[in-house]
């Protein structure tokens, strides 16, 4: 008997939409190439040219996803706003340290490629490049069948920045400073496992309820653009980005020994989704370590910046006094309750 000639296409994974996909990326991102003549998208790695003047450099790398924020964007089918959250995630990460964002890759893993779901991802991925001020300079989207199940699939970032020594917010701290909150765009890409554990509890059908439809795949913010010109000035002494963990986790990664951020949860600005979950059911003390509760990024400044910080903030993103710097062995101090 004749033996069969087992193909990969058989098996569930089609080199030819890999390659057609990836010629739409290469296409998509020629406008916005900082790369030169070289081509990096479909190539085996990156090139970028490294920004000149720079006496003292540093290289700052950051890689993250965007949890199960995926879920939802599957159970609607919208798959335009996940990657700017995607590059979200990360560049807000690399202005933390100071460091200005040169390029972005991502990592797409399928249980098959879906052409029109995936150019949608990559259209969001390519405008929180435009937004961060980076370039999308490759990655890998890998088709895997039998590991992710029909429909499923994940994506993950890395980032690179530069900053130079001088530049980096490391040990600029000092007891007085102000410690302000910059707002968010709602959950940011945290928490999203206890969003959608009270939805099945509560057995709310997403797609018929118009405002959580928006609200939850309402994207990430990038404060890129805004904490930049900030550190230019010499405005900031520290940052941090609140993702996963709440205010206390995330700040108190930045203060030093024997300082304290004193924070009074009084002054804190809720937006409704906040309101809505923390009405579903979920505790106070549950809200502060799993969501943002309004506040994306906080600024650790010397009191006189204050009033010429704010003048940097569009409307809506307006920071305000949300506590100050103190000594004390313990690096986060919350005092008072949210006003939901």
């Amino acid at each position: 008997m004749k033996a069969k000639n087992f193909t990969y296409e058989q098996s569930g994974v089609s080199i030819k939409k890999a390659d057609n996909f990836i010629k739409f990326i290469s296409s998509s991102t020629k406008k916005s190439k900082k790369s030169g003549k070289f081509k990096n998208i479909g190539g085996f790695g990156a090139l970028t040219k490294l920004p000149l003047k720079l006496k003292n450099p540093y290289l700052v790398t950051s890689t993250d996803g965007v949890g199960t924020k995926i879920e939802v964007a599957n159970q609607l089918k919208k798959y335009d706003t996940i990657g700017i959250d995607l590059v979200a995630m990360c560049v807000n990460d690399l202005i933390v340290q100071g460091a200005k964002p040169l390029l972005f890759l991502d990592y797409i893993s399928v249980e098959k490629i879906n052409t029109k779901k995936l150019k949608n991802l990559i259209k969001g991925i390519i405008k929180g490049c435009k937004l961060a001020g980076c370039e999308l300079v490759g990655g890998e989207t890998a088709e895997m069948p039998g590991t992710y199940s029909k429909g499923k699939f994940d994506i993950a970032g890395f980032s690179l920045g530069i900053v130079e020594k001088h530049k980096i917010l490391i040990n600029k701290i000092r007891k007085n400073d102000l410690v302000i909150a910059v707002p968010s765009s709602g959950l940011h890409s945290n928490g999203f496992s206890l969003v959608r554990h009270v939805l099945k509890k509560k057995k709310i059908d997403l797609k018929k309820n118009s405002y959580l439809k928006k609200e939850l795949l309402e994207p990430t913010k990038i404060y890129v653009k805004y904490i930049l010109k900030l550190i230019d000035r010499k405005y900031l002494n520290a940052c941090a980005n609140i993702t996963g963990g709440g205010l206390e986790d995330n700040i108190k990664r930045v203060i030093p020994n024997n300082l304290c951020a004193e924070i009074n949860l009084k002054k804190l600005r809720t937006l409704n989704i906040f309101k809505w979950l923390k009405e579903s059911g979920i505790s106070e003390r549950e809200m502060l370590k799993t969501f943002n509760c309004g506040v994306g990024f906080c600024l650790i400044i010397k009191p006189i910046h204050y009033k010429r910080i704010i003048k940097f903030f569009p409307k809506n993103y307006k920071p305000y006094i949300i506590g100050k710097i103190t000594k004390n062995s313990k690096k986060v101090k919350l005092s008072g309750k949210i006003i939901w």
